[in-house]
């Protein structure tokens, strides 16, 4: 038998290893195998096989009150008080144009007193625009909303009573893009110059002023001031153009359509808060003058007056005066059907800047203060929770919740524009053309 060397008994030796480190893993594999089902980990619960609803506790907010009786009860314009005398405008229209935006979307109270306050201070029905911005297309008109849906006006009451026009928005608008609707009405309508009003205030006239001058007649004033060759003429002979006239801030305003045209309108990406602080910011920056003007009181309300009647002024009629009025041929809507007849026949008008207004002041100067202690503003607008079911139907939540996000985006859009945060855009030295171009400043540390 030959024997083997020590070399060759070396040679075997990767082939030993290698045989044996094969076996090791199928070894390894089959004892893995076996006990894999000891290793699994536990199945995680079912999956909800539907979506996964919020815990939702809307709280029931009573029905809202109404706030005009007597336009409840009437069945036409004569139905209802009289314009005080003292506001009541010229019989014939004035030469100048003095068209009145008032824009709404939601709680229908607060539109009502700021119309019936305006036509009570002497502005001309026919002048006031309603632009109803509810996003739900004609479904006001025909009457297909209740009161409890945030989106509900009453259109027979606004076009029918009061008299004033009503336009329609396509689809629901941020404010940028509501502004640049009166503006484009104004441009097609060929008007110059037009006013535009918040829904939620409430105005009157200065009744304890002399020369005594009506709300209306004192806008009137201002329009026919602008007008004039040598308005903001300096020494110099050098002419400022104008931009906006300012009542109470923009609470009431005056609009110059050429200088807004001019600067391209609002900017529609800056949606809400903020818009204002740009446009007004680039009017000052363009040199154009933003006047502050005074044509009456203006409140920045959060809520109605109990009963608007009172912003025509009248009072019980004493019993002589009653007696005598009662027994002359034709007194006051005596040949009328009217609803509200006893009442129109049992009053008379008030005493200008008497007791009256100044109860009527005191009463909107609280209303106004509720307003700024509110910890929300806006408050008001979270009043009506109802409609479901109704045309066009929007889950009140929800559309404040959607509100609030698109408010804080477009925050956020104005200052990556100015690269500022806060409303002094003029201030700190931004001039037109710096839009976009300019890195963040200290505002932003």
């Amino acid at each position: 038998m030959m024997a083997i060397s020590l070399r060759s008994r070396w040679a075997f030796l990767p082939l030993v290893l290698a045989l044996g480190a094969v076996t090791l893993y199928f070894l390894r594999l089959s004892i893995g195998h076996e006990a894999q089902p000891f290793l699994e980990a536990p199945k995680p619960p079912d999956a909800p096989k539907g979506p996964v609803y919020k815990d939702i506790h809307r709280e029931i907010v009573p029905p809202l009150p109404e706030y005009f009786p007597l336009a409840a009860k009437a069945s036409s314009p004569a139905d209802l008080p009289p314009v005080p005398s003292w506001n009541r405008p010229p019989k014939e229209h004035v030469p100048e144009a003095t068209r009145l935006y008032i824009g709404f979307t939601r709680f229908w109270p607060l539109l009502q007193q700021a119309v019936v306050s305006y036509i009570a201070a002497g502005w001309p029905p026919e002048d006031i625009y309603v632009v109803e911005n509810t996003g739900t297309m004609d479904a006001n008109r025909r009457g297909l909303l209740t009161i409890q849906n945030p989106f509900y006006l009453d259109y027979h009451r606004l076009t029918a009573l009061l008299g004033v026009n009503v336009v329609t928005t396509p689809s629901l608008q941020t404010f940028a893009q509501l502004q640049n609707f009166y503006l484009f009405e104004a441009i097609n309508n060929n008007l110059t110059h037009y006013f535009w009003s918040h829904m939620d205030v409430a105005v009157h006239s200065h009744e304890d002023k002399q020369p005594f001058r009506s709300l209306y007649m004192n806008a009137v004033d201002v329009v026919r001031e602008t007008q004039k060759p040598d308005y903001l003429v300096d020494e110099s002979g050098h002419k400022k153009e104008w931009g906006i006239q300012f009542f109470a801030y923009d609470w009431l305003s005056l609009v110059n359509v050429k200088t807004f045209a001019d600067l391209g309108g609002w900017d529609t990406m800056v949606g809400y808060y903020g818009t204002d602080c740009d446009m007004y910011a680039r009017l000052s920056m363009n040199d154009y003058a933003q006047p502050v003007q005074d044509a009456g009181m203006i409140y920045d309300v959060t809520n109605s007056l109990e009963d608007l009647e009172v912003l025509y002024r009248r009072r019980p009629k004493k019993q002589e005066a009653r007696d005598t009025r009662d027994r002359k041929a034709g007194s006051y809507n005596s040949t009328i059907p009217s609803p509200n007849k006893a009442y129109l026949e049992s009053t008379e008008e008030d005493e200008k800047g008497g007791e009256g207004f100044k109860k009527l002041t005191a009463t909107l100067e609280q209303i106004q203060q509720d307003k700024r202690d509110d910890k929300y503003r806006n408050s008001w607008q979270l009043r009506q929770n109802g409609g479901e079911g109704e045309p066009y139907y929007y889950d009140p939540d929800g559309f404040e919740k959607a509100l609030q996000m698109t408010i804080e985006v477009g925050t956020k859009i104005n200052e990556e524009k100015w690269g500022h945060r806060g409303c002094d855009i003029g201030a700190v030295g931004l001039k037109e053309g710096d839009q976009w171009r300019v890195e963040h400043d200290s505002t932003f540390d």
